[in-house]
């Protein structure tokens, strides 16, 4: 995921656009493209484990027992993928601004020292 926003954010700087709003397109635009090939990958694990999951049979509650938390990991890594991580990489891509407090701290141990 974090390849496919570099490419996109790179991409807008290419152009010219680096302002927060272009960092948020380049967001978009990066998060769209890891749409469709994770949620395809996701559908065909959860399509293999849900007969497990229900199975019944020798063997059948060893393999439950394996196949639940795969089918609870594979409904919640897509979802941090596709929001947190978008989320964490704006944080760390966007300006930096300081605010006045910030500043006066800053000034005020300048002028102690």
């Amino acid at each position: 995921m974090l390849l496919y926003l570099k490419n996109a954010w790179n991409n807008q700087i290419g152009q010219g656009k680096t302002q927060e709003a272009d960092l948020r397109d380049a967001i978009r635009e990066g998060a769209v493209l890891r749409v469709r090939p994770k949620a395809m990958t996701v559908a065909v694990i959860i399509a293999g484990l849900v007969p497990i999951m229900f199975g019944s049979g020798t063997g059948s509650e060893v393999m439950q027992r394996i196949a639940a938390p795969m089918v609870g990991g594979m409904v919640t890594a897509p979802l941090l993928s596709m929001f947190v991580i978008p989320a964490a990489y704006l944080l760390m891509r966007r300006p930096r601004r300081l605010t006045s407090r910030w500043r006066f701290l800053r000034i005020g141990s300048r002028e102690k020292a």
